[in-house]
């Protein structure tokens, strides 16, 4: 996927000249302006991969806020060296603050993002691209354009909502956060375009792209959300028709020699194998600090050591379930020695070139779409037993026996408990959490898991103590802090409460 570059106003970059259409008067002939780009199907679709490309930069660190901030990982803890203490780790022990880099990389590249989206979509609507072609191309950038603003206002509440370019930079300081009403209508109207807008598959040349059914699971994960139960059962049963169907195999839904397959709605492309720079790394991410090729496959690597089960995510399977040995390993032997540091194992794979895998990262799967089908049901007419069948259907799968006589409140947790266990490390339990507790509720949840991992951590320390800020959860820590160089940019932000 090559990648567009363009001035990217929206991000608030405003130190680039790019900006500035007077600061360079000569042009490069080896470069294509692009005002001069979005001429034909072809270059519309170029566009998209660059935008499907910036979508892999930000599926790379999405578990920082997603897996990380949960109660289902941690990290291989580094006494010799604290250097992420203020960045990355700071998500795991609930020590964010306003002017963590990791929260403005999160908005910067969400914004940056859309910025290309919206052009590309202010060039597509008076191009003459084929009417076909032109509905598929409209379908996917709508799509992703609610997709990111899905995420960012569960991150962060009111955002800056534009659906168009700014023609000058200063337009830029009259921006404000619009409500997440706002916002989801939004989402909502793009995700219903995409829908009507959208194939229900592709040729095999565009396997991976944005379809149909993808904007179906997405919207009806909107709507189950923002409780709209009645809403997202309607339109969660469309995905039933669109030819979906769970792996027999659990194991299939990451294996990258099975991309794309029956349970596939949508997940970011990567390729390994090459130098195009396509490649994901996950397992070197996810690996234990000193594992060295025990994980990874290749000696002489420094895994990061990130994002490592809890003993809490470990605990959380039922006897026999087969989808823990696929998930997770609760250690790895390294010359010999077994060395008790658990890691997430749906990413370990092998591959040909050392810091190059083939892993894709599952965005949407069929079973999410079934437990999501299966939760709108109970809490609109209660434990069915069409709501169980489609529990059961994935325990099944799992080798669990089948659930039976529960009351709404038994299926409730016994969904939540299926989404923790089925969608582990897909980055879904810190949106599962949040859409379901409130921020009170939330708050007395993640301290008491807190204070579980400081009483038994996962991961030796080396003899480092506990911060007394570390795992101190605070109600207004439901959502993340507007990063503070963005406020000081434009005053106009306003910040959440709480991160003054």
């Amino acid at each position: 996927m090559k990648k567009i570059t363009a001035s990217i106003l929206l991000s608030f970059c405003f130190i680039q000249f790019s900006c500035q259409e007077d600061f360079l008067t000569t042009t490069d002939p080896t470069r294509i302006g692009r005002d001069l780009f979005y001429q034909n199907e072809t270059q519309f679709n170029q566009a998209l991969n660059g935008i499907y490309g910036q979508l892999q930069t930000i599926t790379n660190s999405a578990y920082i806020q997603q897996e990380f901030m949960s109660d289902n990982t941690t990290l291989d803890f580094n006494p010799l060296d604290r250097g992420g203490a203020a960045g990355w780790e700071a998500f795991e022990f609930s020590t964010v603050n306003q002017g963590n880099g990791e929260i403005s990389t999160l908005w910067n590249n969400h914004y940056a993002t859309m910025y290309n989206i919206n052009y590309a979509l202010e060039k597509l609507a008076p191009s003459t691209v084929e009417a076909t072609a032109k509905a598929a191309i409209e379908g996917q950038l709508k799509f992703l354009r609610a997709y990111h603003y899905f995420n960012l206002t569960r991150y962060f509440g009111d955002v800056v909502l534009a659906t168009k370019t700014l023609t000058n930079p200063n337009e830029s300081f009259d921006l404000v956060r619009s409500s997440q009403a706002d916002v989801y209508k939004q989402i909502e109207t793009d995700l219903a375009d995409a829908v009507k807008l959208l194939p229900a598959t592709y040729p095999a040349s565009g396997k991976g792209k944005v379809t149909k059914g993808a904007a179906v699971a997405l919207l009806g994960k909107v709507y189950l959300t923002r409780k709209n139960y009645a809403a997202a059962t309607t339109t969660l049963k469309d995905i039933l028709s669109l030819g979906y169907s769970l792996n027999a195999n659990y194991k299939d839904n990451f294996d990258p020699a099975k991309k794309n397959g029956p349970e596939s709605i949508f997940e970011v492309q990567y390729q390994g194998g090459n130098d195009l720079g396509e490649q994901s790394n996950f397992v070197y991410v996810f690996a234990p600090r000193l594992s060295q090729g025990a994980v990874t496959g290749y000696a002489n690597t420094t895994p990061s050591g990130r994002n490592i089960p809890t003993r809490d995510m470990i605990n959380a399977y039922e006897a026999g379930d087969l989808r823990k040995d696929i998930s997770l390993k609760t250690g790895y032997t390294l010359n010999g020695t077994f060395v008790g540091i658990p890691f997430v194992a749906k990413y370990q794979y092998p591959h040909t070139i050392s810091g190059r895998s083939d892993n894709n990262w599952p965005v949407l799967r069929y079973s999410d779409a079934l437990l999501m089908l299966a939760e709108s049901i109970n809490e609109s007419a209660g434990p069915t037993a069409e709501a169980l069948g489609y529990v059961n259907a994935i325990r099944k799968r799992a080798g669990l026996a089948d659930l039976a006589g529960l009351s709404k409140e038994g299926l409730r947790a016994a969904i939540m408990q299926e989404r923790r266990v089925e969608l582990a490390f897909e980055n879904h339990r810190w949106f599962d959490l949040q859409r379901t507790m409130t921020p009170a509720e939330l708050t007395a949840f993640m301290n008491a898991h807190g204070a579980r991992e400081k009483a038994n951590p996962t991961v030796s320390r080396g003899g480092i103590a506990f911060n007394a800020l570390d795992y101190v959860y605070s109600d207004f820590e439901y959502y993340l802090p507007i990063p503070a160089p963005q406020i000081l940019i434009n005053n106009k932000l306003t910040q959440n409460p709480g991160y003054n």
